[in-house]
């Protein structure tokens, strides 16, 4: 515990150590909802984030009195998995140095890849004075605990400058994001795309049809915890084919819970029995949405069904979300096939502090051109998207 003035720096290893209540009270404002007290509760109460699995909840409070003023949600890592950042070559860079890299100090959500990570502080505070006491309580935890480094994943980029006057190190990185152009209907949406990628995608969407199945979405109180409970049963089945990679981190009990805490955030994409045939989904896909912002998250099937996984985490979410009012469509992590489906490159950055100089001036100077590098990748994809150029024309300005 640290006092700076008429404030009291916390670090607690709960986040139920807070009221819901407080927390929500500066975490609900965000646009993303994965710093919610509910959905980073249910991923420590589920056994999902916990010491063993390398994620120790360390997250650093700020009081006034008996005021919840600010927070920043941290773990202490003891490896890069479920970050979807990979920093593995610094590791070994740090190993050469003969320098620990683990445990290292990480602001993000557990295991979602999804940009929106910034301090949360009350809007009467002065945002750049409390994140500048708050970075320096950080500093002092990591000096006194020889932590090597302290990484904001996925960071809002609205809150990137004030950590760049920080004087964090930026790193840019890209994801693909569908964005809506003002579609006022599905077809809409198909005429970005040349005739020879638009006549691609409706083949992969009559695909369902021709296997005897439907696309259909459930939202809020029509998720029930029995389509909950089957989404863990895809998502643990999908994840097993890939074996030590597959990055199965959430037990069943973080399915179980969110249908109490979150279902009023979530929308599942199922392939089902036409009309009303009944059956369970063959097929789903889990997203989360908050405004006009949709997330896809996790998907599977227990049957190889052509088209399916286009279609479950693609175009039936991009029907939803224009139907929903939904303008940021992120579908997760990987896959360069997005761009063949309306999802051009768009820049996030992470943002590091190195706390050894020689460590620090080589991977300052490392990313500098690393994110030159990366700049001319997103403007190559998007140069390459199947776009019709008569109805859209991008530039990377417009995705950074």
């Amino acid at each position: 515990m640290a006092i700076v003035a008429d404030y009291t720096f916390r670090w607690i290893e709960k986040i139920a150590e807070v009221p819901k209540a407080d927390w929500d009270a500066l975490a609900q404002p965000l646009k993303t909802p994965f710093f919610e007290w509910d959905w980073l509760h249910n991923l420590e109460q589920s056994g999902s984030v916990r010491p063993e699995t390398g994620w120790q909840p360390l997250h650093l409070t700020v009081w006034q009195g008996e005021r919840f003023v600010a927070a920043a949600p941290l773990y202490l890592k003891g490896h890069s998995y479920g970050e979807f950042v990979f920093d593995h070559q610094w590791a070994e860079l740090a190993d050469r140095f003969g320098l620990s890299y683990y445990p290292k100090l990480l602001g993000m959500s557990p295991f979602t890849p999804a940009v929106g990570y910034r301090f949360l502080i009350d809007p009467g505070e002065d945002q750049q004075e409390m994140t500048q006491a708050m970075v320096s309580v950080i500093d002092q935890f990591c000096d006194r605990n020889n932590i090597l480094g302290c990484n904001f994943l996925y960071v809002d980029p609205d809150w990137r400058p004030l950590l760049e006057r920080c004087g964090f190190t930026p790193w840019m990185h890209h994801n693909s994001v569908w964005h809506n152009r003002d579609f006022a209907t599905y077809d809409d949406y198909l005429k970005l795309f040349n005739a020879n990628q638009r006549r691609n995608i409706k083949r992969e969407m009559q695909a369902i049809t021709k296997a005897g199945l439907e696309m259909r979405t459930f939202s809020g109180d029509q998720i029930t915890p029995e389509l909950l409970k089957l989404m863990y049963g895809f998502y643990s089945h999908h994840c097993d084919k890939f074996g030590y990679w597959g990055s199965k981190y959430l037990t069943p009990e973080f399915f179980t819970q969110l249908y109490e805490t979150s279902r009023h955030r979530l929308v599942l994409a199922a392939a089902v029995p036409p009309g009303d045939q009944g059956g369970d989904p063959l097929g789903m896909s889990f997203c989360v949405y908050k405004g006009d912002r949709l997330y896809g998250r996790y998907w599977g099937s227990y049957q190889d069904i052509d088209c399916l996984h286009f279609n479950a985490c693609y175009y039936t979410p991009i029907q939803w979300g224009i139907e929903n009012g939904i303008q940021v469509f992120d579908p997760g992590a990987g896959g360069a096939h997005k761009k063949r489906r309306g999802f051009p490159a768009t820049a996030h950055y992470s943002l590091h502090r190195f706390y050894h100089p020689r460590f620090g001036k080589v991977l300052r100077d490392y990313l500098q051109q690393v994110n030159t590098m990366e700049l001319r990748e997103i403007e190559a994809i998007n140069n390459d998207l199947p776009f019709n150029q008569t109805e859209v024309k991008l530039t990377v300005e417009e995705f950074i």
